[in-house]
Parts: C-alpha cells; sequence; structure tokens
C-alpha cells in the first residue's frame, strides 16, 4: 500500500490530526478513519489509503455522467475509487462508495500516468471523468491524474457532491473543466437525515463554481415523499436561477429503490411535472432514468430551435455551429464542442 500523505490537514496536540478536506472537518487519533473511510491518522500524518486503488475504470458517453453541454457526443475515461464523505440511505454506488479499502476486494492499481496514456490512446475521447465513489476523497491521486492529463492536451470532469471546503475548492478549480454535482434536496433536513451533511456548504460550492469559468451542471434525483414537494422544488428552481443563473443545466432524475431506502420508484408524472416546473424558469432543464421524447433533446432558449437530438446516449447535434451557436438565431448555447 502507498502511503501518500493528504492534502488539506492539521496537526494536532497528542498526534491527533484535523482533515479540512471537507465540512465535517474529522479529528483523528492515531489509527483512526474519517467519516469517508479512507483518510486515516497514521504516526500523527494524514494518509490516502486509497491512493492509486481503482475500483471502476471505463469509457463512457459523456452523457452518461450527466454532462450534456460539455462535448456532446464525445467519450470520456471514467474513473472511481472507494469512500464517501456522505452517507446516502439511497446511495446507487453503495458497494464502492459506503465501505473502505479493507472491505472490498476487487481494487486494481494504477498509476497517473497509465490511466492518462490509456485516455489518449482511446478514439473520440476528451478526457478523464473522477467519478463512482465520491472523488473528493481520493483527492490527491485525481489532482496527480488531472494535472498529467492536462498536460497532455486531455479534460478533467468531476462527479461530486459539492460537499467541500473552500480552500481545497479553488485548488480543484485549477484542473478541473467541468463539474456535475448532486444538488440532492433544497433543505437542510433531508441533508442531514438521508447523507450525514448539510445543504449550505453545497450550495456555497455551487455559488463558487459558478463564478470560475469552469462548467457546471446539475443533477437533483427525485425521491417521492423526501424531496418531490413541488413548493420547496420551486425554492430551489428560483435559488438556482438567481444565484447560478437561468442557464444553468440541471438534470432530473428518476429515483429506483436502493441500498437502504425502500421507497418506490418516483413516478413518470412526477418527474414531468417537475421538469414543467423548473422550465418556466431555466432554460436547460432535462429528465434522467426514464425513456421519455420529452427532456432529452436541447432546445434554443431564444428561438426554440431544436439544436442537439438525443435517444439514449446516442447524441446528433442537428442545429449548432463550430463554436457552439444557434445555426438559426446566433445565441451561444454550448461554448465546448
Amino acid at each position: 500500500m502507498i502511503l501518500m500523505e493528504a492534502k488539506f490537514y492539521i496537526s494536532k496536540d497528542e498526534g491527533k490530526v484535523q482533515c479540512i478536506l471537507c465540512p465535517h472537518n474529522c479529528i483523528l487519533k492515531e489509527g483512526q478513519t474519517g467519516i469517508c473511510k479512507v483518510r486515516t491518522n497514521i504516526g500523527a500524518k494524514l494518509i490516502s489509503e486509497n491512493y492509486g486503488k481503482i475500483s471502476g475504470f471505463h469509457f463512457d458517453p459523456i452523457e452518461k455522467k450527466p454532462l450534456y453541454h460539455f462535448y456532446p457526443g464525445k467519450e470520456i475515461l471514467s474513473i472511481g475509487s472507494v469512500g464517501c464523505n456522505l452517507h446516502c440511505r439511497f446511495c446507487q454506488n453503495h458497494e464502492i462508495a459506503q465501505t473502505g479499502l479493507h472491505n472490498y476486494g476487487y481494487l486494481r492499481n494504477l498509476s497517473a500516468g497509465a490511466i492518462v496514456n490509456a485516455a489518449l490512446r482511446h478514439e473520440n475521447n476528451i478526457g478523464i471523468a473522477y467519478t463512482y465513489n465520491e472523488p473528493l476523497v481520493f483527492y490527491e491521486f485525481m489532482r496527480d491524474t488531472a494535472l498529467n492529463a492536462k498536460q497532455n492536451g486531455l479534460k478533467n470532469v468531476m462527479v461530486t457532491n459539492g460537499f467541500i471546503n473552500p480552500e481545497p475548492l479553488q485548488s480543484l478549480l485549477s484542473f478541473i473543466d467541468a463539474f456535475s454535482v448532486d444538488l440532492k434536496a433544497f433543505t437542510d433536513e433531508f441533508y442531514k437525515k438521508i447523507t450525514s451533511s448539510r445543504l449550505e456548504p453545497v450550495k456555497e460550492t455551487l455559488i463558487r463554481i459558478k463564478k470560475s469559468d469552469r462548467l457546471l451542471e446539475l443533477t437533483n434525483l427525485i425521491i417521492p415523499t423526501l424531496n418531490d414537494d413541488e413548493k420547496k422544488f420551486k425554492e430551489m428552481v428560483l435559488w438556482i436561477k438567481n444565484e447560478l443563473g437561468k442557464d444553468t443545466v440541471l438534470h432530473l432524475s428518476r429515483y429506483y429503490p436502493m441500498y437502504k431506502m425502500h421507497i418506490e420508484a418516483t413516478s413518470p408524472k412526477t418527474l414531468l411535472r417537475l421538469y414543467e416546473i423548473a422550465s418556466q424558469e431555466l432554460d436547460y432543464v432535462y429528465i434522467g432514468n426514464l425513456p421519455t421524447v420529452k427532456g432529452q433533446n436541447t432546445y434554443c432558449p431564444e428561438c426554440r430551435h431544436q439544436v442537439i437530438e438525443r435517444n439514449g446516449y446516442y447524441t446528433k447535434i442537428t442545429g449548432l455551429d463550430k463554436q457552439g451557436n444557434c445555426i438559426n438565431c446566433g445565441k451561444a448555447i454550448i461554448e465546448n464542442i
């Protein structure tokens, strides 16, 4: 095992360390591991135990992240490890996210260079996505891989819960090109009870990313009775519009029973109703995890001309010029094409 010293921690008295990577700010005695299950106090140093330990390695359509406004139709190499700083009761990848290094027997050792070389060799691939589990908790390996990737002309994408402190986030903005962030709900009660975290740090993360020149898309998994209240949903949509901009992409995703949550799957009717509410305020709203014609294609918000057609993960650019502008009215829609 590589004993990679972690970034973003403080040494305390009596051999303790305090991780300051995320708002949990775990204080750990010798041998203790943080809430994320992968960052451990070893010899009065915070060690990233999952450095170079890979659980998933696949080439995916960029739309699967989901990112619909970042090089549409291209592929991206997706990698993940184990661990997460949230404990979502509905976790879709709980086998790797809700476990630590010593409880998952299918990890492989890979170097940053090997991952970048694989990404460079694959046709139609634009870069590397850090995903599957929460990439924040393998920050050091993500950073080393991403910097190598940038030096070789590749793009870096992070699929994240956004529960991160400001200083490490600022560092991320120097090497991550696009963020797909889960905005899980819009009440602190939901975040505390269902994810063991808090809403406010996530909102701050979203504002900071949007103020940077990095691309940001949001995903909201709609869970019946927990975050599908129309009034609260409208409040979230208006916050997105006012704080992040009406051009912010919002993906509404259908929930299915998973991990510790056994509520029935989201009804198509609920998803379509919330889609209509969001579409009244935001330019780009999409529906995921549900086979439906509505909520898949991209339309120009100015003239309503269809500019991208989607069918599953099949993507066809139908109405954009090479600069990402609408061919009908000239509206700038997608910067990275």
